[in-house]
C-alpha cells in the first residue's frame, strides 16, 4: 500500500489502523500534509494548511485509542470557527481574523480524534454554487482542472477527490454539500434542519446545515453519528434516531409506506423547481438509470411531477437565501469591529447586502412565511412515498469562470446559478434530509449523480437505500485524475 493510498482508505479502516499499531497518528497525517503541498498548487483546495499544529495533535494519540476516528485528518471548510485558525468566510473584510473559539461541529469532530489539517476555500459567504472567491482564487476540481468542483463546500469535496484528506467537513443552505459531491464523485448528505446544531453562533437556521463530504455511504453516517444531537441553548433541534445512523446504513431499507418488508415506494422526476431549467440529458438518463436499478431491487417507483414550478419561487427562495446572506455578512461586521463597506465584499454579496438592508422587516419576514408555505405544500404532496429521486445537478460541472461574482451585473450571475442546481435549494426550504450519490460515471469523463430525497427526519432509510444502492453499483474505487497520475 503506498503512502498516497492510505488518503482513499475508508476513515474507519483508517483509525482502526491507528487503534492496532499498524500506522502511527503522526504517520497518517503525514500522509495528508504531503499530499496536499503536491497538489495543493494544481487543485487550490486549501485556504490554511496547519501542518505544525496537526502532527503535534497526532503525536499525542497512541495505538489504542479507543475514539471512533483517532489520528483521522480532516479539513474544515472555512465557514465554521477553528480555535487558533483564520476565519474568512471567503472575504476580504475577514482576510486575517483568526477565530479563538471551536464552534460545535470542530469541537465533536476533534473529540472523536480527527486532526484537523486545514481549513478549505468557499465561494465569498458560500454564495455561488461554484468556489472562485476573489480571495482565494479558483479552485479546480480534480476530474477536469478547467471545472469547478461546485460550491459552495467547493474546496472540501476538491480536497477529498484529489486524496489530499479521506474526508472534509462542509456546510449545506442550498446544496451546498450535494452539489459539490456531484461535481467530483463523493457522496454528500444534507442532514435534516436541526439535526447538528449551529452552537455556539445561532439556536438554528432555517436553511442551512453542517455535514460531511466522503467516498461511502458508511462513513457518512458514522460521522452523522458524531455531528448529531442537541447543544445547550438551541432553539430547534430534530428527533434523535431509534438507533445509530451507522447501523440504519448497514441494514435494509425498511418502508414507512409500502406494504413488502423491503420494499421503499419511490417517487423519481426530472421536472426542476426551476421552471426555465433545461436539464442536461445526461442527468436525466442518471435519473433513468437509477429507477432501473432501484426496480432491479425489488423497490417500487412511480414518475411523478411534483408542484414546485411555481411562478415566483425562484425569487422567493432567492430573497430567503439573500436574508440568510446578509445576516452572515452582518455577523462578519461583528467580527471585524465594523460596518462592511462596498470594498469588504465582492459585487454579489454587496448587492445582495444592499438589497436586503433594503428591505422592510414586513417584506422579510413575509419572504419567509410564503417560502414555508409552499414547502410544507411540497413535503405534503411526497408524503405517500419513502424518498424522492431526482438528478443532483441540472448541468454538467460548469466551466471555470462560468459564475462571476464580480460582473456588470453581479445579480444575474446569482439568476445564472438557478439552472445549474435546480433541484438542491427547495430541499433546504423544506428541510427534509438528501443525500447526493456519484452513482455513475458520464461521457464526458466526469462523475454522474442523482439526488435522493428522504422524508422528514428520515436520514436512517436514506442511507439505508443508499447503502443499498452503493452495493448494487459501487463508485468508491473511481479516482479523480489528478489523483491517479499522481499514484501512477
Amino acid at each position: 500500500m503506498s503512502e498516497h493510498d492510505l488518503m482513499f482508505r475508508p476513515v474507519s479502516e483508517l483509525a482502526g489502523m491507528v487503534r492496532d499499531g499498524e500506522i502511527s497518528a503522526r504517520e497518517l497525517v503525514q500522509s495528508s500534509l504531503d499530499r496536499i503541498q503536491e497538489l495543493e498548487p494544481a487543485v487550490n483546495a486549501f485556504v490554511e494548511v496547519d501542518g505544525e499544529r496537526a502532527l503535534a495533535t497526532a503525536d499525542g494519540i497512541a495505538a489504542g485509542d479507543e475514539r471512533p476516528f483517532a489520528g483521522v485528518p480532516i479539513a474544515i471548510k472555512n465557514l465554521r470557527a477553528v480555535k487558533g485558525l483564520r476565519l474568512t468566510y471567503g472575504c476580504s473584510l475577514l482576510a486575517d481574523h483568526v477565530a479563538d473559539y471551536d464552534t460545535n461541529v470542530v469541537r465533536r469532530l476533534k473529540r472523536a480524534g480527527f486532526v484537523i489539517v486545514g481549513t478549505t476555500t468557499l465561494p465569498e459567504f458560500g454564495i455561488l454554487p461554484t468556489s472562485e472567491a476573489r480571495l482565494f482564487g479558483a479552485t479546480h476540481n480534480p476530474w477536469d482542472l478547467e471545472r469547478t468542483p461546485g460550491g459552495s463546500s467547493g474546496g472540501a469535496a476538491a480536497a477529498v477527490a484529489a486524496g489530499m484528506v479521506p474526508v472534509a467537513h462542509g456546510t449545506d443552505g442550498g446544496g451546498s454539500i450535494r452539489i459539490p459531491a456531484a461535481c467530483c464523485g463523493l457522496v454528500g448528505l444534507k442532514p435534516s434542519r436541526g439535526r447538528i446544531s449551529s452552537a455556539p453562533e445561532r439556536g438554528d437556521s432555517a436553511l442551512t446545515v453542517d455535514g460531511v463530504l466522503t467516498r461511502t455511504v458508511s462513513e457518512t453516517a458514522a460521522i452523522l453519528d458524531v455531528l448529531a444531537g442537541y447543544e445547550l441553548g438551541d432553539a430547534t433541534w430534530a428527533p434523535a434516531p431509534s438507533e445509530p445512523f451507522a447501523a440504519a446504513a448497514a441494514g435494509a431499507p425498511r418502508s414507512a409506506i409500502a406494504e413488502r418488508a423491503g420494499t421503499l415506494r419511490i417517487a423519481a422526476t426530472t421536472l426542476p423547481p426551476v421552471a426555465d431549467a433545461i436539464v442536461d440529458p445526461a442527468c436525466s438518463q442518471a435519473v433513468a438509470d437509477a429507477v432501473e436499478l432501484l426496480r432491479s431491487l425489488g423497490h417500487e417507483v412511480d414518475e411523478v411531477d411534483p408542484p414546485w414550478q411555481v411562478e415566483g419561487l425562484r425569487e422567493l427562495f432567492g430573497a430567503a437565501f439573500a436574508i440568510h446572506v446578509a445576516e452572515t455578512i452582518a455577523y462578519a461586521g461583528v467580527l471585524a469591529g465594523r460596518e462592511p463597506a462596498a470594498e469588504d465584499l465582492e459585487p454579489l454579496s454587496w448587492a445582495i447586502f444592499s438589497m436586503v438592508k433594503s428591505l422592510d422587516a414586513v417584506q422579510g419576514a413575509g419572504a419567509i412565511v410564503e417560502l414555508q408555505t409552499f414547502a410544507r405544500r411540497v413535503v405534503s404532496f411526497l408524503d405517500p412515498y419513502d424518498v424522492l429521486l431526482t438528478p443532483a445537478l441540472g448541468e454538467r460541472p460548469l466551466p471555470l469562470g462560468v459564475l462571476d461574482s464580480a460582473a456588470a451585473d453581479p445579480m444575474a450571475t446569482f439568476t445564472r446559478s438557478a439552472p445549474f442546481t435546480p433541484f438542491t435549494p427547495i430541499i433546504n426550504a423544506s428541510g427534509q434530509p438528501a443525500i447526493s450519490l456519484p452513482l455513475f460515471g458520464g461521457e464526458d469523463g466526469l462523475p454522474l449523480g442523482v439526488q435522493i430525497v428522504g422524508r422528514p427526519a428520515g436520514e436512517a432509510a436514506l442511507l439505508a437505500l443508499a447503502s443499498q444502492l452503493e452495493e448494487a453499483n459501487p463508485w468508491a474505487d473511481r479516482r479523480a485524475p489528478v489523483a491517479e497520475s499522481v499514484l501512477d
